[in-house]
């Protein structure tokens, strides 16, 4: 094998990290306001009657819930890109990418299980 041609495997891209840099920037604020909004949600229902108070804060218990997992859930995903991004760069890009949507997912998902006054 001649000397200048190298193996791809042993190429590592230098600048691999910017995506998951990226997507902390994103990632992190997104999450931290959407946890910030969904705290402030029960005060959504301060001036209900009995009953839709009743139907809103059996609601909100689960959705709290899976809104908390799914933030964590990006942050593990975010904190995985990172690991991936010097191991394998392809799977660290794809998880950087996800990382973000995964918080919209969260919002998504803690909006559509409130019951909503």
């Amino acid at each position: 094998m001649p000397e200048d041609v190298t193996d791809a495997r042993t190429v590592r891209p230098s600048r691999v990290w910017i995506g998951s840099l990226i997507s902390s920037f994103a990632t992190l604020p997104l999450a931290l306001l959407v946890l910030f909004f969904g705290g402030l949600s029960p005060m959504a229902c301060d001036s209900c009657s009995d009953a839709a108070s009743d139907r809103f804060d059996s609601s909100f218990g689960p959705a709290w819930t899976v809104l908390c997992s799914l933030l964590a859930l990006s942050v593990a995903v975010l904190v995985a890109s990172w690991v991936c991004a010097f191991r394998r760069p392809p799977l660290g890009a794809l998880l950087a990418v996800l990382a973000p949507c995964t918080v919209f997912v969260a919002w998504v998902a803690f909006t559509a299980m409130v019951d909503w006054p």
